[in-house]
């Protein structure tokens, strides 16, 4: 579908808006075109005098004849202003609401897709639609679609206009029309597909850049500077060239629409101004259409940077509609689930998962977790763990098998109460550009500020929060980047406390942190784990030798189940990884 299509029939609850201005525009050209022929009928009252248009209407007399053409030169101006004000009100409007409403779209959409479809694109790229291509698009329902509208009026009644005045002359004037508007149609096809690329180069160093933004600690420790100088300059360069390629087109449309518009004002000022020398054509006339020839065709030289602008918007308004046509691959059951009512039992039956183009991660796991218990799962790297936290979270879909809570399959239940009976402390956490107290309450929105403080407390937060500048209200910057690993973990336990959930996941909760912190974080495990299901994934297997129960995952597969000592007492691949990581051989 072509993608002016596509807006339209995205606009269609602005279609009110959209036809009062374009009425708008059309009447502002109307008024906007009135003085030449104003100028052509002072013409003819200072030459035929008591014979002219205006004497024709009764009134004879020089003075009031000219007072009669002021008086209607001053509402045609006052209008012509009106309705200028008017439209130019209503498409900025209009443009302000569509670039609101597509971006919010976009985003609402980008939010439900699954995250497989992230891990194939860059943030960066992302940004760019919801950033530069909505805004292409804004500048275009700015100025564009007004130029648009008013250039085909023009057309429409200085056209009819020669051919009431002068039908000998007329064709000279509108000869160049039809090369304008094919030439117009033939540039706009050259330009369609340079304009989507300069769309995608401009993705690809958005991408780039946010990339390097994110990791400039990393470029500062290895001393890349210069390294990452040299590629953002590859991309830029190739941006420079795409855009290089587009404008050498468009840059050549103006000059030879006024090589033709040429050919017609020259055609009009030579046979026009003959005819009215040998009296076949009023001086009046005369003067009216060589005014109205400049008015229908200098105009036309606009074109070229409206179709540019068309262009650009349309390779935008593609990329922002592909978006919003991606189809969203997990879908909500229609199942609620009150989270008061959640028991936290969960079983996984035959599930298999593997990422897109991989072999399985998970193959063929069965895994029961009673209500209420804490349970760890541990592992080498690359053994499943953490991707199992995605697919209770319904983050990616198993392939096989399903995964139930109390009973019920989690494809049947509401998505978004799913989501907020579990709490995950991850150990990649992330932390909003914001207060601490913001940063805790995140998800809990309606928490007051006492249920923040006795979180914190219960966190072992509370302390370390008090010793910030602003306290509560410290600002931690994007990701928490002003706050130590271990601080930042704390505010993300204190934030799975306030949000109170049945069912509590620990992804590496303090693989991060050095041993006090790690005995101040599990301090705060050992409260918060009471009465609730917990499932602790980690690495140190020290942090979770007191867990009811512990399963040991090896590539995707559960190998071993038990308490620490049945564990160490079967000498099995927990007893070895044990011996290791306690120095022992």
């Amino acid at each position: 579908m072509h993608p002016l299509k596509r807006l339209i029939d995205y606009g269609k609850d602005y279609r009110q808006q959209i036809w009062l201005a374009t009425g708008c525009s059309i009447l502002n050209k109307i008024f906007d075109l009135a003085p030449p022929a104003l100028i052509g009928i002072a013409v003819d009252v200072v030459v035929k005098q008591k014979d002219s248009i205006v004497a024709q209407w009764g009134i004879k007399d020089i003075f009031w004849q000219f007072a009669i053409l002021s008086i209607l030169t001053v509402i045609i101006w006052i209008l012509e202003s009106v309705f200028e004000y008017a439209y130019a009100r209503l498409w900025r409007n209009l443009a302000q609401k569509i670039q609101h409403e597509l971006r919010l779209d976009a985003y609402k959409h980008i939010q439900e897709l699954e995250v497989a479809y992230f891990e194939d694109r860059s943030v960066g790229g992302l940004m760019s639609v919801l950033s530069d291509d909505i805004n292409q698009l804004e500048r275009f329902l700015d100025v564009g679609a007004n130029d648009l509208i008013q250039v085909s009026t023009t057309a429409i009644i200085i056209g009819g206009a020669f051919f009431i005045l002068a039908p000998s002359v007329a064709w000279m004037a509108m000869l160049p029309m039809p090369f304008i508007i094919w030439g117009s149609v033939f540039y706009q096809r050259l330009l369609a597909p340079r304009y989507a690329d300069v769309r995608e180069k401009v993705g690809f160093l958005n991408s780039r850049l946010a990339n390097n933004l994110s990791g400039i600690v990393t470029i500062k420790s290895y001393t890349a500077e210069e390294y990452e100088a040299r590629r953002l300059e590859v991309e830029s360069e190739a941006y420079r060239q795409s855009n290089r390629r587009a404008i050498a087109l468009s840059a050549a449309f103006v000059p030879l629409i006024r090589m033709i518009i040429l050919a017609g004002f020259t055609a009009l000022l030579l046979y026009g101004g003959v005819e009215a020398a040998n009296g076949k054509m009023s001086v009046g006339t005369y003067s009216v259409l060589v005014f109205l020839i400049q008015r229908l065709l200098w105009p036309l030289t606009r074109l070229g940077d409206t179709f540019d602008q068309y262009q650009r918007a349309m390779a935008s308004t593609n990329r922002v509609m592909n978006l919003l046509d991606t189809p969203i691959a997990i879908h909500t059951g229609d199942m609620p689930l009150p989270v008061n009512s959640v028991r936290g039992e969960l079983a996984l039956r035959d599930v298999t998962f593997a990422y897109n183009g991989r072999r399985p991660v998970i193959e063929h796991l069965y895994l029961d977790i009673p209500a209420g218990k804490t349970i760890a799962i541990v592992g080498s790297t690359g053994s499943g763990k953490s991707t199992l936290v995605k697919l209770l979270l319904r983050l990616y879909e198993v392939q096989a098998g399903t995964i139930n809570l109390d009973g019920i399959e989690l494809r049947q239940l509401n998505l978004k109460d799913l989501r907020s009976c579990i709490g995950l402390v991850s150990q990649d956490v992330f932390l909003f550009h914001g207060t601490v107290a913001e940063n805790i309450s995140y998800g809990s929105f309606d928490a007051t500020f006492e249920d923040i403080v006795s979180s914190a407390k219960i966190a072992e937060a509370h302390d370390f929060i008090m010793q910030l500048p602003q306290g509560y209200e410290t600002i931690v910057g994007e990701r928490g980047q002003k706050l130590s690993g271990g601080q930042r973990q704390r505010i993300a336990i204190a934030r799975a406390v306030l949000k109170n959930p049945p069912i509590l996941i620990l992804d590496e909760a303090t693989s991060a942190v050095d041993n006090e912190t790690e005995a101040a974080i599990q301090r705060s495990l050992e409260r918060i784990t009471q009465n609730r299901t917990t499932i602790a994934i980690a690495h140190r297997l020290s942090t979770v030798r007191n867990a009811d129960c512990i399963y040991v995952m090896e590539h995707g597969k559960l190998v071993e189940s038990g308490r620490h000592e049945e564990l160490l007492d079967r000498q099995g691949i927990y007893a070895s990884l044990w011996r290791v990581q306690s120095g022992l051989k």
